[in-house]
Order: C-alpha cells, then structure tokens, then sequence
C-alpha cells in the first residue's frame, strides 16, 4: 500500500462514516417514567405550589406525612411525578394549583373538616366516589408508567390498573379495611364488570352475575392481590401481620403471604420529613443541633412550661404525649392505669407529663388530673401542630406504649430532638427503638403490652434522667447524630425509587 493510498483510506472511512451518520436513524432518549401517587391525605408541600397559589392539606396522621415526604424527594430528584386526592375544598380553596396535582372533584368532599367522617358508611361512599374519578379520569388524563396507591381508600385501583396494563405499587399504612359488593361498587359510578376478576371477594366467585350482588369485595387484599409489588411501613409490621399478631382479617393474612412468597411484598420504615428537626423549626423557642442541645432544650423546657401552664422547673422531667388518644392501637388506658402513681412517685424529680393530642381516652386523663389537683405538673392539650413542636424540643422523653405500630413517626421525630422513646416492642417501633446503653441504643423498650411494663421502661428512662449531666448529654447527642443519618429522607425515599425503577425497568430520570 502506498503512501498516498495510506493517507487517503483514513479519510474514506471518514467520509463514508459521515454518511452513515447522515441516514442512521436518530436516537431519541426515552421518556421518564411517570409516576402517580394516589392518596387520600397530603401534607403542605411547596413542590406542588403555583404561584400565590394555596398548598392542598389533608391530613390525620403519618400518612399524610409519607406521601408529602415521597412527593418532594421525587420533585427534588427531577422525577416526573403527579399526585391526586380529593378536592377537600374547605382545606384547598385556591384554583391555582400545579398541573401536577389532580384533585377529584365532588360534594362528597366539598364539606368535610377531616379527611376521615365517623361514620364507616360515609367513609367508604367517599373512597369509592374518589377512586371513580382516579380511574375513569385522572390515570387516562395523565397516562402514568406506575400507579402508587396508599391504603384502603385507594385499593381497588391497583385492579384497574392492571387490566390498564398499568405498574402499581401498593402500601399499607393501617389495618383498618372495608368491603362492599360489586353492586354498591358500580353503583358509584366504577365500571367494576371490567376489572371484577382481579379484585378479592369473601368466597370465591364463579361468576360476574353470580358474585355481583351477594359476595363483597375486600378493599386491601385486593389491593395487595392486584398490586405489582406490596410494601407496608416497617419490616416487622409486615411480619407481625403474615403471622397473624395483629386484628387484621385471614384473607388479608393470607394474600399478604402469598405476596411475600413471590418476592413481592417488602417493609420500608418511613421517615419524618427534613422540617422535623430543631435546627431548622420556626415554631420552638430556640433552635438546637446535637452539639448544643444541653441548652436548646433547657430554654425549650421552660417555653414548654409556660405555653402549657405547668411549673417552671428547668430540672423536672417531662413525658410527652404525641399520638390521638385511641386506647384500641395507641395503648393511653396503660398510662391511665399508672399516671397518679408515677407522678406521685417521682414528686422529688417534680415529674410532669405533657399531652398534645385529641382522641376519645382524652376526657379519662382530664379526670385523674382534676380529682388529684395536678393541672400544674400534668398538662392536657388538643392536638396543635406548632405545640407539639414545641414538646418534642422541651420534653425528655416521648411515650409511645402501642399495642401495634404499622411505623409511627412519633418517636423518630423524638430522636431528631433528642426526646427519647418510651415504646412497646412492635411493628416499627421495633425497626426504629433499641435499648439505651453505654454509647448503643436510643430509647426504652418495654416486651409485655401492659401498665406494669409500661411503669418499668419509664422506671429505665427515669434511672437515665438522674444520672450526671456529664454522662447524659453525650448520649443524647449520640442519639440525635446516628437517627438524623439512619432514618434520613433521603433514605426512605431511595428505597421507594429502587422499588419504580424495577416496576419501570429504567431509571427514573
């Protein structure tokens, strides 16, 4: 080969190179996948504002604050995300709202002033006015890769959205289930004859017609039996329920396992949102990270005191109350059995206990603070979200003495402000609580689901209390350090996106 033949094969194969280029095809990048949350509950989130426009809030407990937490990570990540819930209009007046954000519009909602009525029937009319509307019009509207249901007022969507051909994913927040026939389901306005073979009946059906008007669907296993892939709020509570430890009914029991045997279903321990930490909080009267909290919570106690009208003692101990006053789930009629005693007890530490928060049991605890005089070392409030902030800074210790416990926020919370649990062993409260040791642990952790374990792990907490200054504060600063890294949004969001990319089979981005 010459020379010049040398010099000008290069060039050929340029050329012809750029030929190629000129006819291949061009290759587009796919498309994000899009993904729709759907929930009956949001809390104020500003990645879904417009403009002047009102942020929608509807929430009654931690699943509000999981779904708000799981909208702003994919937002933050630049993930293509919508959301749809109820219209609640009394909680979202402003007609300015982000096009992804999908409210369903009916008078069902238009005058409620809580997400959930007390009356059931009235709940599950809502559920299916509102699951309607996800299916007829929202998921056509905005085409979605992978629907993301949230407990029992989303559950016959998964369904839906499987004949749709549709990823879904499904969570379990609660036990708390519905059932209705097929007849009160269409009655509503869902065209169930269409997805009815993959929805979960009370006995098996042989027929649509058979089935229609005398075998009722259950809401949540259909859900889990529908779903692509299940997850409930903590590893152990999703092993509490497939052994049957908790009041949730057999078929739920048993589609759960199946589900799990498949490798389907999983756990994912929720976290608190990032504004739930007293170095970033408005609403205490002094901010505080894990290196000054000796003083951040000795001037948050005091406020604490005063906003609560107990006695300002800067050395008392203060147990704190955060969660609705349900003695079925949340375990307040073993305090009740024990409160003069322990208050009594600890009358040289000046004991006091702090509630913030509403419930049916609240009228019991009024009672035992006015026949014993002890307004000044017990304090009752209703549920306020700026003085429940405001406990979690000033007070030592949060009780949380569930009977079950799908996650529970409460005590992660506490961690973050260095207000250490006092928990029954279960469900996530299990995941997240482990005994306080020398430089190990982070709370008090009690194993039988009565007062007198109860009376014994605040028997532990107040062993802690009286030690030296010296030895107490580096091991709540410990504390604070390790839960902001282990239960980290960043952390429970992650676990959530590895579950859409394997539903999408690409990244999300």
């Amino acid at each position: 080969m010459s020379i010049l033949e040398t010099r000008v094969q290069p060039a050929a194969e340029s050329f012809r190179t750029a030929e190629q280029e000129k006819v291949a095809p061009v290759k587009r990048r796919a498309r994000r996948p899009r993904i729709l949350i759907v929930t009956p509950e949001l809390n104020s989130t500003n990645s879904l504002k417009v403009r002047s426009g009102r942020v929608p809030c509807a929430k009654a407990g931690g699943l509000a604050d999981a779904c708000t937490l799981l909208v702003d990570s994919l937002s933050e990540a630049g993930a293509d995300v919508h959301v749809t819930m109820p219209h609640f209009r009394n909680l979202c007046r402003e007609p300015v709202i982000s096009r992804r954000l999908h409210l369903c519009e009916d008078r069902e909602f238009y005058y409620r002033r809580s997400v959930y009525d007390g009356d059931a029937n009235a709940n599950r009319r809502a559920a299916l006015v509102f699951q309607r509307d996800v299916i007829q019009h929202v998921i056509p509207q905005v085409r979605p890769d992978i629907v993301h249901c949230h407990d029992w007022m989303t559950a016959l969507v998964p369904a839906a959205a499987r004949k749709m051909g549709i990823k879904s994913l499904f969570t379990v927040h609660n036990l708390h289930d519905e059932r209705a026939t097929l007849a009160e389901i269409e009655d509503r306005g869902i065209d169930a004859a269409g997805f009815w073979d993959e929805l979960y009946f009370d006995r098996y059906p042989t027929s649509y017609y058979e089935c229609r008007d005398s075998v009722p669907v259950s809401f949540m296993p259909s859900a889990i039996h529908a779903a692509d892939q299940v997850n409930t709020v903590s590893t152990s509570f999703l092993y509490e329920m497939m052994e049957g430890k908790h009041p949730a009914a057999w078929n739920l029991i048993d589609v759960l396992r199946a589900k799990f045997s498949v490798g389907s279903a999983s756990g994912i321990v929720n976290a608190p949102s990032g504004n739930w930490h007293p170095s970033a909080d408005p609403f205490i009267a002094k901010r505080y990270d894990c290196d000054s909290q000796q003083a951040g919570k000795l001037a948050n106690k005091l406020a604490l005191q005063r906003a609560c009208g107990l006695e300002e003692d800067a050395e008392a101990p203060i147990l704190f109350w955060p969660s609705r006053l349900d003695p079925v789930q949340k375990g307040c009629q073993l305090l009740a059995d024990i409160l003069y005693r322990i208050v009594s007890d600890y009358t040289a530490l000046g004991l006091q206990v702090v509630f913030v928060a509403d419930g049916p049991f609240r009228p019991y605890f009024e009672q035992i603070a006015d026949f014993h005089g002890l307004r000044h070392r017990i304090a009752i409030c209703g549920f306020n979200e700026n003085l429940s902030r405001q406990a979690f800074a000033g007070s030592d210790f949060v009780l949380m003495p569930s009977a079950y416990e799908p996650c529970g926020l409460a005590q992660l919370v506490g961690l973050n402000y260095g207000s250490l649990p006092i928990v029954h062993r279960t469900g996530g409260l299990n995941d997240t609580v482990r005994p306080l040791g020398q430089d190990r642990g982070n709370g008090f952790v009690f194993e039988t689901h009565d007062a007198n374990g109860l009376r014994w792990a605040i028997d532990q907490a107040m062993q802690f209390f009286i030690r030296s200054a010296d030895e107490r504060n580096p091991q709540i600063s410990r504390v604070m350090r390790e839960s902001a890294k282990e239960f980290s949004p960043d952390r429970a969001a992650r676990s959530y996106f590895e579950i859409y990319e394997k539903l999408a089979g690409r990244s999300l981005y």
